[in-house]
């Protein structure tokens, strides 16, 4: 076992199967979280068990618990979880390549932190084995949490107490910072930020980071600007024979 873990971690690269295993952990805790919220709430044992494995979308999954218990449609519920959950339709694109060879176990595993360590490797088979170690790290880690957290009951109801409110976030940042070496790349990003926190307050949760991708249009335009200017033609003016 420890001879197969030594030979992963050096496919992954150095640390990356420890970050990994770190941030699926810390998804874990939340998957326990989320059990004994949903059973407090009244749900019946089962149901955060088989959202977790069908959907496998902690804020959508969080989404629907929280509109069920306040007394909301199954409908409502449903719709609110697609509208989240439309964000990985840009993620989609950007790792098409990434999971062209097992496209619907791709599309099933890409959650924002998957998602986050895959683009963070620039090799393209390097970063195959970074999404899927870490997909499927994830769905065990989220599954095993929901399960023990749904067994608990309302032993934990609030994830904040152990500050991973704050983690996800930083775990993110600091995957996504190599990409911000490129100007256009920061520009965008910088961008689509500001709009994102612009429109939080009139629009429901989870829906600002849609509007924040409008700042993708800046991409050809800065793409434009940061060619070099064309050369002289050799062949024009008095350089060439006489």
């Amino acid at each position: 076992m420890r001879a197969r873990l030594r030979d992963l971690s050096a496919r992954l690269g150095p640390g990356t199967l420890r970050d990994i295993l770190l941030v699926n952990l810390a998804v874990g805790i939340v998957g326990i979280s989320y059990g004994a919220i949903t059973v407090g709430d009244g749900l019946p044992l089962w149901a955060p068990n088989l959202m977790s494995v069908v959907v496998l979308g902690g804020a959508s999954q969080f989404l629907f618990t929280g509109i069920i218990a306040a007394g909301g449609s199954p409908v409502a519920a449903v719709l609110a979880g697609l509208l989240v959950n439309a964000r990985h339709l840009p993620f989609g694109f950007a790792l098409a390549e990434t999971v062209r060879n097992r496209p619907l176990l791709g599309s099933y595993l890409m959650i924002d932190e998957v998602v986050a360590f895959a683009l963070s490797e620039r090799d393209l088979e390097r970063r195959r084995r970074v999404f899927f170690t870490c997909g499927i790290g994830l769905w065990i880690f989220w599954n095993l949490g929901s399960l023990l957290g749904g067994l608990l009951g309302n032993a934990i109801d609030n994830t904040d107490d152990f500050g991973l409110d704050a983690a996800f976030p930083a775990v993110l940042i600091a995957l996504v910072m190599p990409a911000l070496r490129d100007r256009r790349t920061r520009v965008v990003a910088v961008v689509g930020a500001l709009v994102a926190v612009g429109v939080t307050p009139f629009v429901p949760t989870g829906v600002a980071v849609l509007f924040a991708l409008a700042a993708l249009v800046l991409m050809p335009v800065l793409r434009g600007s940061a060619e070099p200017p064309a050369g002289p033609d050799p062949g024009a003016g008095g350089g060439g024979d006489r």
